[in-house]
Order: structure tokens, then C-alpha cells, then sequence
């Protein structure tokens, strides 16, 4: 998964490296680092580029680390996060080692979904073909197939500084916020029919949105919509897959996603309010009490049973229990200005 090894192991390695560096210079540790980790980072990044071969320039879904696009399935769609959410790793990649292949990359990707959205609505789709450019699923929400997405497009701005990403976020934003923000919950619509629902339930990637508002500065809306999402939580201890417009469980497994707690993070920092401890507090009893077991911590099957998936997503460690730890630490505590760097 091209998607998937950029926002691991691209991300992984570059964070790896800028901590390493800042450790190292700062703090007089780690002096025999010279840049391993980037070494590494510039590997899987030109072993992921044979991806960007296509008419669009939108990557292909899937590539050979070996062989490129040899042997791969020659599966042309490509949901709209996937090819979406390359811009931050591959231009920290560029701007790091110099070689501007993988921003100029990345970068076309993002310009070609800023002109393949719908230009009544501003929203873009699910699904679309890397080769043809045309939209196989036209259904747009905020949650899986098209979040990261948007939240690139926002952190882009903040990461690069370039106002072409404030510009396209600020258009989503108004589309978002007229045709999804309709009920008490984000709902999916066509971005062709932006007036009309495409699905009757919402999904748990979609629990990220909150923390974006606040990122961009919209707290109001963020903290009703996290309200919700918490109501939910404590119902069933941890936020199922997937909920209806009428607040039933209609996927019932948990993955111990980390969207709700960043978004819950993110809303503690800006506004104090000690409710938000009390938030992450009830996340943390849930995954003790729930999903704890011999070697790690397991997905829940459905949060109706608490029965167990045999699986702990790397996202647990990287991103659940960051954002927890984060969350309760004070920033005396903490050995790096955290607003200094971007969450990928």
C-alpha cells in the first residue's frame, strides 16, 4: 500500500530523523547520528515513486518495493485520502535531503484533486480512476476514503507555509460545513447532489474532525461534535466503527482508533477545560479494562459483546497512546516544544 508505507514508514523515518537531529543538537545526546534514518526515508521514498506513473499523476494504490509496478494487480482506483495524503512526509522528505522529486510528486497529486472537485459543491469524492481521472464513487463525508485528505490539505498550509492550501482549505471548509453539518452527526452526501445523503451512518475515522476544526481555528462546532462523539463513548465504553443518524451501533468493532482521543487532545490544549482530561481519563479505564491482554492491547470484535479480534494496529502505539500520553502530560514534562512540530 503506497499510503499506508508513506504515512508508517516514510513518516516514521523522518520523524525519526528530525527527533534524532533535534535530540543530538539540543541535548548533546545521540552525537554519532548522521542522518541514518533519512538514508532509509529516501529508500522507501524512491522505491514508492514508480507509484506516480500514472496519466493523472495520482499514485497507484499499490507498488513492489522490489520490482515497482511490475507484478503489481494493475488496480487503477485509488480512494481520494490515499492519493491525498503524501504531500507532508514527501515534501519534509524533499526539503530534507534535497532531492525535489518527491514534493513535485506529491504536490501534482494534491493540484489534480483540487480540479477534479465537484465546482458547485467544492467537495470531492470517494473513488476515482489514477489513469482516466474519472470518479468512481461520488459519495463525500469526512470520514474514511477521503479524511486525511482534507486534513493534508490544512497541515500542508501550516507545514509549507504555501497559501494555495489555506486557499483550498478554506473553500472545502465552507462546501463541508453547508451540506455535511447538517444533523448532530457528519453525514456523507453525493458531492454532485451535495443536498441529498449517500449513507444513513457515519464512521469512526470520521471522529478526527474535531481536532482539525480546532487545528484551523473553528472551536464552536468542534466541541458540540466531540460532545456527541464522548455521549457515545460512555454508552458503549469506546466508539464503535460505525454509528446511525439515530446514534445505533451499525459496525460494532473498535480497532482502538486514535481519532477520538486526538481530537479530545486537541480541545484540551486549546481551551484548558478540564473535562477533557476526564474524556481521555474514561478512554484510558476502557482500554485497561477492556482491551488489555497478555502481549499488547486487542481490537475489539464488537463493542456490544467486548469479545476480541487477535490484531493490535501499529496506529495503537503510534497515534492512540501519543495522543493519551500527550494529553496528560504537562509541557514541563515534555523534552521538546510540541508546538513546534506537525502531527502527520
Amino acid at each position: 500500500s503506497v499510503f499506508e508505507t508513506n504515512i508508517r514508514i516514510v513518516g516514521g523515518l523522518v520523524s525519526g530523523h528530525v527527533l534524532s537531529e533535534y535530540v543530538r543538537d539540543k541535548y548533546g545526546r545521540m552525537e554519532w547520528y548522521r542522518g541514518q534514518l533519512l538514508n532509509m526515508a529516501v529508500d522507501v521514498g524512491n522505491r514508492l515513486l514508480p507509484a506516480f506513473n500514472s496519466t493523472t499523476g495520482l499514485p497507484f494504490p499499490r507498488v513492489n518495493l522490489k520490482t515497482g509496478l511490475k507484478g503489481v494487480d494493475p488496480l487503477q482506483l485509488t480512494c481520494t485520502a490515499c492519493a491525498g495524503s503524501m504531500i507532508l512526509e514527501f515534501a519534509a522528505l524533499s526539503r530534507l535531503s534535497g532531492e525535489k522529486i518527491f514534493e513535485e510528486k506529491a504536490s501534482k497529486a494534491m493540484d489534480y484533486l483540487w480540479a477534479a472537485r465537484h465546482r458547485q459543491s467544492n467537495l470531492v469524492g470517494n473513488v476515482l480512476n489514477v489513469n482516466t481521472g474519472d470518479w468512481v464513487r461520488r459519495d463525500s463525508g469526512v470520514g474514511a476514503g477521503i479524511d486525511s485528505y482534507y486534513e493534508y490539505v490544512a497541515k500542508a498550509y501550516v507545514l509549507l507555509g504555501e497559501d494555495k492550501y489555506l486557499d483550498r482549505w478554506n473553500t472545502h471548509y465552507t462546501a463541508i460545513m453547508k451540506y455535511l453539518n447538517t444533523g448532530p452527526l457528519m453525514t456523507d452526501v453525493h458531492m454532485h447532489r451535495p443536498t441529498t445523503n449517500s449513507k444513513h451512518f457515519t464512521d469512526a475515522l470520521g471522529a478526527f474532525w474535531p481536532g482539525l476544526q480546532v487545528l484551523m481555528g473553528d472551536l464552536k462546532p468542534a466541541i458540540e461534535q466531540h460532545e456527541i462523539l464522548y455521549q457515545i463513548t460512555k454508552k458503549h465504553h469506546f466508539l464503535p466503527e460505525a454509528i446511525t443518524s439515530d446514534f445505533q451501533v451499525h459496525w460494532g468493532q473498535h480497532f482502538l482508533r486514535p481519532e477520538f482521543v486526538e481530537s479530545t487532545y486537541f480541545l484540551y490544549k486549546a481551551t484548558k477545560d478540564p473535562h477533557y482530561l476526564e474524556v481521555g481519563k474514561k478512554v484510558l479505564k476502557a482500554l485497561q479494562k477492556h482491551a488489555r491482554v497478555t502481549c499488547g492491547y486487542a481490537a475489539v470484535k464488537d463493542v456490544r459483546t467486548m469479545k476480541h479480534e487477535d490484531r493490535m494496529d501499529s496506529f495503537v502505539l503510534s497515534e492512540t497512546f501519543k495522543y493519551l500520553y500527550l494529553l496528560f502530560s504537562k509541557d514541563e514534562e515534555l523534552f521538546l516544544d510540541i508546538n513546534q512540530f506537525v502531527f502527520t
